[in-house]
């Protein structure tokens, strides 16, 4: 109770009231893509709403059996997300299940503080589970040595490739994308506005990113998993993708209606993107 009191006192000033607005969202953030900068909560379509912040995605996916959540950005962002679900009409305890994209701590720095607060059994993949029990980055991350402690959280259980959670009709099917983290997970299900469905998609991150040190060119294997991984998103039935870096599929214009919110061919084309900035990377080594 004290754990609550205290985020909902440090809980942002639009918590109370009106329902989500892009525009809103869009004047909050304009100059702003911090990790835990507060934003208003946006619907995305059907079910589905972005509870997150100006720099990071946390999906809301409601039903009257119970929510799921995906990711928590950092801990400090956990009490802007606590007071937009309350805006949004929804109570955070009614949230059942948390799920991640990977175990950095701009996805996963806030699952601890958001468990607590939630009740929600968490659930990772046997990765994953390794890192948030133990908080400690694992040994094969590229990005080992310059990562931020995540809090360790107790999981629930663990997900597998190809494995489908369920909270009530909410169905999300987890599929395996190592190689930004070597625990990188992605999700897919099927939300609805009447008749008119979409299948969904967050992809998780795909970027070659690591320690100055570190060499890819020097880690054949993993080079392998990631190209692996991007052709797996490739690969996926996708009419709406979202991403946990909201900029990296640009979630902001498509909101807006600047850019259509519906593309077939987004996934495709965020793989493509992944294979080039992989590529260039590589290329850049061997110089």
């Amino acid at each position: 109770m004290l754990l609550a009191l205290a985020l909902l006192g440090a809980a942002p000033a639009w918590a109370q009231g009106a329902p989500a607005d892009v525009r809103e969202r869009q004047r909050v953030c304009a100059g702003k893509d911090g990790w835990s900068d507060p934003a208003p909560p946006v619907r995305i379509y059907g079910n589905v709403y972005d509870v997150g912040t100006c720099g990071i995605t946390v999906l809301l996916l409601t039903s009257t059996a119970g929510h799921v959540v995906i990711d928590a950005a950092t801990a400090q962002a956990v009490p802007s997300i606590l007071a937009n679900i309350t805006r949004l009409g929804f109570r955070p305890r009614d949230v059942k299940l948390l799920l991640m994209s990977h175990s950095h701590v701009d996805h996963a720095g806030g699952l601890a503080a958001l468990q607590r607060a939630t009740g929600a059994r968490l659930m990772a993949s046997a990765a994953a589970r390794a890192v948030l029990t133990s908080g400690k980055a694992a040994a094969d991350d590229p990005q080992r040595t310059i990562l931020t402690p995540v809090a360790r959280v107790p999981v629930a259980g663990t997900v597998d490739d190809g494995q489908t959670l369920s909270v009530g009709p909410v169905r999300m099917l987890a599929h395996s994308t190592p190689g930004h983290a070597p625990d990188g997970m992605s999700w897919s299900w099927t939300s609805c506005e009447g008749s008119k469905c979409y299948r969904m998609v967050f992809a998780d991150s795909l970027s070659a990113v690591s320690a100055d040190s570190y060499r890819f060119t020097d880690h054949p294997d993993y080079i392998a998993r990631l190209r692996g991984s991007i052709g797996r998103v490739a690969a996926l039935k996708c009419d709406i993708l979202l991403t946990p870096h909201p900029g990296a599929s640009d979630m902001g214009e498509r909101l807006a209606q600047r850019k259509p919110l519906v593309d077939r061919h987004g996934c495709v084309n965020y793989a493509a993107q992944a294979h080039a900035r992989l590529d260039t990377r590589l290329r850049q080594e061997v110089r």
